[in-house]
């Protein structure tokens, strides 16, 4: 118990204040008048009070009325309350307790009984803030390594993403005529999946997961990768096996970016109609991010300058993909496609191959 408990007196008759005052000064506490219910309450708004002892009857407010709105308060909710009262009636002490009191005391006032039960109850008030301000420092402290662990993760993710980012683009960095390729075609996936209405979750691993879709080509040899003409039927045999190798490289990952980057490496050059490789997948049977970056990949593919063609005008490219749908690409994606068009034409114009990209 505290040598300072500051305790509120409440009566509407300053004699008994002034005997409450008597008793318990001498015992160390601080003492606190108020004559009025209204009064106490706003002392309770302005002051720390440890105990309150709370005439019952008093014109205005009954001391009934003003434990219920203690009660009702936050802030003071907790602090003990004893009621002084002269009644004895059974009901009136029961009312007492509904309101939600500590204690009683009955007129006139044994000094001992007074002190022996503001000296009990302030002990359960002294255990009950101590047990409290425990809880407020261990929930501080779990706050603050959540933060702390959060940064960690974040920071963690970040230099994962930057080392995944790194890392395709070595199967791009042969082929320089790509680019931004990377760049461009990620934010574009990235904009579908949105404009789909997938959750946030998987939007963002798609942005991630989309930068990985070529990283087989890393095994492609480049008479096959950079040949300016087109590919005879064996050569296409080796190009197509960059899905296999790059869903090889991947294989394997607790990750999710890069279990979903596994699942787009093999399957974006499916197509809707089952005539895409490698296993020739159809309709819904192929992985809806694999679905959306097939479309991201063949935009930026037709509208970029490559090795064996010229890049195609804004308005053939969206000619063909939307000739596309229901062949090459599901329809609903077609769809959101063309819902962001204004999107993915800043994107394309921002991401220029002739702009100097970060990584």
């Amino acid at each position: 118990m505290k040598q300072s408990s500051v305790i509120l007196v409440v009566d509407d008759n300053p004699m008994n204040i002034e005997l409450m005052e008597a008793y318990l000064e001498p015992k160390g506490y601080k003492i606190i008048a108020a004559t009025r219910g209204q009064e106490a309450l706003d002392i309770l708004d302005n002051q720390s009070i440890d105990l309150i002892l709370l005439d019952v009857m008093m014109p205005g407010i009954s001391g009934f009325e003003v434990t219920r709105k203690i009660r009702n308060d936050k802030s003071s909710k907790y602090i003990p309350i004893i009621l002084i009262t002269a009644l004895s009636e059974k009901k009136e002490r029961v009312e007492g307790i509904d309101a939600g009191c500590d204690d009683f005391i009955t007129k006139p006032v044994d000094k001992n009984e007074l002190c022996s039960r503001v000296k009990s109850l302030l002990k359960i008030k002294d255990y009950n803030d101590l047990k409290d301000n425990y809880q407020k420092k261990l929930e501080l402290e779990v706050a603050t390594r959540t933060k702390s662990l959060e940064k960690a993760m974040i920071s963690l993710k970040t230099a994962s993403l930057e080392t995944i980012n790194r890392l395709t683009k070595a199967a791009e960095y042969k082929d320089e005529e790509t680019g931004a390729h990377i760049q461009r075609m990620s934010l574009y996936s990235e904009a579908v999946a949105r404009s789909l209405g997938l959750d946030e979750s998987m939007i963002e691993n798609i942005l991630f997961s989309a930068c990985m879709h070529d990283l087989g080509k890393i095994s492609t040899p480049d008479n096959i990768l950079l040949k300016p003409g087109k590919l005879d039927a064996a050569e296409w045999e080796i190009m197509k096996q960059h899905t296999v190798v790059g869903a090889k490289i991947l294989t394997g990952s607790d990750s999710e970016v890069i279990q979903l980057g596994e699942v787009i490496a093999r399957s974006h050059h499916e197509r809707w109609d089952g005539s895409g490789y490698p296993d020739g997948l159809k309709g819904n049977n192929i992985p809806i991010a694999a679905r959306i970056v097939a479309i991201a990949d063949v935009f930026d593919a037709l509208s970029s300058e490559r090795p064996y063609k010229k890049s195609f005008s804004e308005d053939k490219t969206f000619s063909i993909i939307k000739e596309g749908s229901g062949s090459h690409f599901d329809p609903a994606v077609v769809d959101a496609f063309f819902s962001v068009q204004d999107e993915i034409l800043a994107i394309k114009q921002k991401y220029a191959d002739n702009v100097s990209v970060s990584s």
